[in-house]
């Protein structure tokens, strides 16, 4: 049998196939069929600080609502801690303590200090690893990109010097220069990087006359852009490289492998083909594997990356003009097909 053992944030895993952070990671039972079905880890429901803060309004009014109801009560009700994060960190408990692989959490806020407090907390709830969720919406025409960038670092750099747990980041791409943020991630302790989250655009329904947001899964093309960064980032960090997006079979794992990445995070595979595709993802993985006649993921591990091609171009601009220069040869194979 084929050695699928990997790392991530420094933590061993049984094979290279992470859950990525998703409504259905929210219930054990899921977790657990997760489990079954083969994955090494799982990323729990991400934790927004936009929703703390909505909870927290939304809980206040439900109890001002009914003070001074009776001229002898200050409040009907007695102050109380705002359930909604409370539940968050007791549910994420719950999936922690249901499976033996390692349960990683996710965060997302928006404020320096909230990032660190509310990590604190997380970390209390017994998970492996923390991931944030890097990325900035733009917004305010004034500020310019690098205050973006040290910011984001700050709050790597805190959270990391808060916590005993490791860290990673999950990051955008939508960076000047997403290698120069990497390595800068690297250096201030992070232990792995995760090439892309998945960012909600919004659309507008012509009918109503409105914005509204749709949820998107991701398709096979998106992993491209991925595979790119990592092919580039292999052997320049001393951090795990974790791939995120379009990622639905075996042959996508093997390739972002090739590429360098220690493992990988897919979500639209298990909404699209149900929890029995991890299951197929690793008997491909280990087919192919048999038949390249490696014993291990170490051994093909960035074989294609841009460290150990010849091709000083493959990874560059280069891989479009040869496009363009053999684009009738292109077209002609559609039409063939």
């Amino acid at each position: 049998m084929a050695d699928l053992k990997t790392t991530y944030m420094g933590i061993e895993l049984k094979n290279p196939i992470i859950i990525g952070a998703n409504n259905l990671t929210v219930d054990p039972k899921n977790a657990v069929a997760l489990e079954e079905a083969g994955a090494a880890a799982i990323v729990y429901k991400s934790l927004f600080e936009e929703q703390i803060q909505l909870e927290s309004y939304e809980m206040d009014m439900q109890m001002e609502a009914y003070n001074e109801r009776n001229a002898e009560m200050t409040k009907l009700f007695p102050d109380l801690d705002h359930a909604g994060p409370r539940e968050f960190l007791l549910r994420l408990k719950k999936v922690k303590e249901a499976v033996s692989i390692p349960v990683f959490a996710s965060l997302n806020c928006v404020n320096r200090e909230t990032w660190k407090t509310w990590a604190k907390e997380i970390e209390q709830t017994g998970v492996d690893g923390l991931e944030l969720n890097f990325y900035h919406v733009p917004h305010d025409f004034s500020i310019e990109e690098g205050v973006i960038i040290e910011e984001q670092l700050a709050i790597a750099k805190d959270v990391v010097k808060a916590l005993k747990i490791p860290v990673s980041v999950k990051l955008s791409p939508f960076y000047t220069n997403p290698l120069n943020f990497i390595k800068r991630l690297d250096a201030v302790g992070v232990k792995s990087v995760v090439m892309f989250n998945s960012l909600f655009q919004p659309d507008i329904d012509i009918n109503d006359l409105k914005l509204v947001y749709k949820y998107k899964l991701s398709n096979e093309e998106d992993s491209r852009l991925p595979l790119r960064y990592t092919g580039l980032t292999f052997g320049n960090i001393k951090a795990d490289i974790c791939s995120s997006r379009g990622i639905f079979n075996g042959a996508d794992v093997v390739k972002m492998v090739l590429a360098g990445a220690n493992t990988i995070q897919t979500v639209s595979s298990i909404y699209k083909y149900g929890f029995s595709s991890i299951t197929k993802m690793l008997d491909d993985i280990e087919g192919w594997m048999k038949e390249k006649n490696f014993n291990s993921l170490s051994e093909f591990r960035g074989k294609l990356s841009k460290q150990n091609i010849k091709n000083p171009f493959a990874y560059r601009r280069a891989q479009y003009v040869d496009i363009l220069l053999h684009a009738d040869d292109i077209l002609k194979d559609h039409a063939l097909n």
